[in-house]
């Protein structure tokens, strides 16, 4: 069945409104029951204690708020505790106790209603920011049709003859190779090929791209982009578990459980504090008891003590900011491996970039054909289409397009080796075919007169012998020339370009974007020493890479970010962080992202030293009431959270983008 015949059988459904991200019911998270259970209660002792009910009826429901807002804390502070660290968590508990234990029972059951609810609001947080994540992988269709070769056999564009067979499947039991069916107004339910059909698809989610994008036979397409008013056959070329979305929840979420050095620092001297802080709260309950002072009041002003001068807020201070930060990026594209690169990624101050597949669209076009010798152009341009083919460089697909284009023969080659930043070798019709950087050969008049017009020389030998040169050239991407002034700016210094183009082309493209540090004819070893040097100067680099051969130079970067779609898997792999969408206007938007985060981190820990500080003068100089203390605890950790939560909002990026840093 052609896709003309599916139209006219389906009735064009109109496009299917973008589905909103599933967000965590509060009550849905067993933390917010329970402290809503122990509010509540709370709540219901205070009123029957206000209306001179019987002590027994507010007692009981005081212990109630106690147990259910105290419990799961000290279960897992006893549980820490086998594993001999003092949780923060169980010191709130003991204090609450103690404060009943002197006749405070109001004023432990608040401690524990407001623990209970600055717990509950750090779960809800942490979902949130789970929720803006996951709700990509939303985008993804439970089900797809999936066509299986009916009794006819093959036949058709697609290998069908009308009869095939479709069922219903869910979508993560798609096989690479199978063939699904995507009907207008579906969403796409993998990443795949169009082997019949034409349609436009909304693919922002993905590419970012604002309008539809036209697809025909042999064009990719990816798993939850809305297809718009054509039928689509489409074989599935990835695992479901590998699409493009699937890999940005993966790669999101594995960053989430990630700690930064500032949180892994927090942490290290937080079981140190504690022991400190109970030693403290020993002496200040023993030295008064030894010098007179009554039981209930030295015991009242040690639990006080423990309170305000617990880290809670110290220990939520960094993470928040971080993780926010990630979700943030990954919903716009930018996949941080972890919330250490997060906080990396704002210390660069030199950045090195690729030029191929970096700064240009990467798909760069054959404009010259110069044969030497007896060669035809024809010949030359197919010999080296056939040596080329098995390649992924970008210089290397250009090469075959245009063969293809020219309706040429390519012959098969065998014995395919590949240099990274040299080039390809394979034997073609019994000879020799090198295609490749020209090298020796660089001083040819053919070789010269191109690199002189900013084009990239491509050297043909055949049997170690010349047999011409094509000219090459790629398109600078729209976002270059903004983002390499975006990136001097917040680091104060112009980027690098390292390239293993020629200098000529490099130094072309460098005015286009307005770079003045230009090295070209880098081998990729000369790359990674390239950055090394850089970092030998002082310098934190953010190394900016698509290909197998910027892998050594992001490995030996500060950090290094890979282009997601253009990117290599090398490279992909070697990379911190990864630009899905290939927009280079990210890479600037992520840094000051990151340098917003690590402001709020600055932020919140002066707001948590600030309000233990003054709430331990005040209660060691003074008359603290515990009531107050435990307002002024909780409401700092409350206040030190939600500060952190800020960087999930789309304002945040947009600030970002706009490189705003404050």
């Amino acid at each position: 069945m052609s896709a003309t015949t599916l139209t006219r059988a389906t009735a064009p459904a109109p496009p299917a409104p973008p589905s909103r991200p599933r967000r965590t019911r509060v009550f849905a998270l067993p933390e917010a029951r329970w402290a809503a259970g122990s509010l509540a209660a709370f709540l219901a002792a205070l009123a029957l204690q206000f209306c001179g009910a019987p002590g027994w009826a507010s007692a009981t429901l005081y212990a109630a708020a106690y147990a259910a807002g105290g419990w799961e804390p000290a279960l897992a502070g006893l549980r820490a505790l086998r594993e001999r660290t003092l949780d923060v968590d169980l010191l709130m508990v003991v204090a609450a106790l103690g404060a009943a234990a002197i006749g405070q029972v109001l004023d432990g059951a608040l401690l524990i209603v407001i623990f209970a609810t600055s717990g509950a609001l750090e779960a809800l947080a942490t979902a949130r920011t789970a929720d803006s994540v996951r709700g990509l992988l939303d985008l993804a269709p439970a089900t797809a049709t999936r066509l299986r070769a009916g009794p006819g056999g093959p036949g058709g564009v697609d290998g069908s003859d009308g009869s095939d067979a479709e069922e219903s499947v869910p979508t993560a039991e798609l096989a690479v190779g199978d063939t699904v069916l995507v009907r207008p107004g579906e969403r796409i339910g993998a990443d795949g090929r169009v082997l019949d059909g034409a349609s436009d698809v909304d693919q922002a989610t993905i590419t970012g791209e604002p309008l539809p994008a036209a697809k025909r036979p042999g064009d990719q397409v990816f798993a939850g982009t809305l297809n718009g008013a054509g039928v689509l056959r489409v074989r599935v070329e990835r695992d479901p578990a590998d699409t493009v979305i699937a890999r940005i929840v993966a790669m999101v979420e594995e960053a989430s459980e990630t700690k930064a050095p500032t949180q892994l620092f927090v942490e290290k001297i937080e079981q140190r504090y504690a022991a400190v802080l109970v030693a403290a709260t020993l002496l200040l309950f023993a030295v008064p008891l030894a010098l007179g002072a009554g039981t209930a009041d030295a015991l009242l002003r040690a639990m006080t003590f423990m309170i305000v001068a617990s880290p809670c807020a110290v220990v939520l201070a960094t993470m928040p900011p971080l993780l926010s930060a990630i979700a943030n990026a990954g919903r716009h594209g930018v996949l941080v491996k972890s919330a250490v690169v997060m906080e990396r990624l704002g210390q660069a101050d030199a950045v090195a970039l690729d030029k191929t597949g970096t700064l240009t669209e990467g798909t760069p076009r054959v404009t010259e054909v110069h044969p030497l010798g007896a060669t035809t152009a024809g010949e030359l341009l197919a010999l080296a289409a056939a040596a080329e083919h098995p390649s992924e460089h970008p210089l290397a697909r250009a090469v075959v397009a245009a063969a293809r284009e020219r309706g040429l023969a390519v012959p098969p080659a065998t014995d395919f080796t590949a240099t990274p930043g040299v080039g390809v070798r394979a034997v073609v019709d019994g000879a020799v075919v090198a295609v490749g950087a020209p090298g020796p050969y660089r001083d040819h008049p053919a070789v010269t007169a191109l690199e002189e017009d900013g084009r990239t020389a491509v050297l043909v030998l055949r049997d170690g012998e010349p047999a011409g040169v094509l000219g090459l050239a790629d398109r600078p991407r729209a976002q270059a020339a903004g983002a390499v002034r975006a990136l001097a700016a917040l680091t104060a210094r112009p980027p690098v370009l390292l390239t293993g183009d020629n200098p000529r082309a490099a130094a072309r493209l460098a005015a286009d974007v307005g770079l003045t540090d230009v090295r070209g004819g880098l081998l990729p070893h000369e790359k990674a020493a390239a950055v090394q040097d850089l970092a030998a100067a002082g310098r934190r680099v953010l190394m900016v890479g698509d290909g197998v051969n910027d892998a050594p130079a992001l490995a030996a970067a500060h950090t290094g970010v890979a282009m997601g779609r253009a990117g290599s898997d090398l490279a992909l792999e070697t990379a911190d962080a990864v630009l899905v969408r290939d927009e280079l206007a990210a890479v600037p938007a992520v840094v000051a992202l990151s340098r917003r985060a690590r402001r709020l981190v600055v932020q919140n820990l002066v707001i948590a030293g600030t309000a233990i500080t003054l709430l331990v003068v005040w209660d060691l100089a003074g008359t603290l009431p515990l009531p107050l203390g435990v307002a002024g605890h909780e409401g700092s950790t409350v206040i030190v959270g939600l500060n952190g939560l800020r960087l999930l909002r789309e304002r945040a990026w947009r600030r970002a983008l706009g490189n705003e840093e404050g």
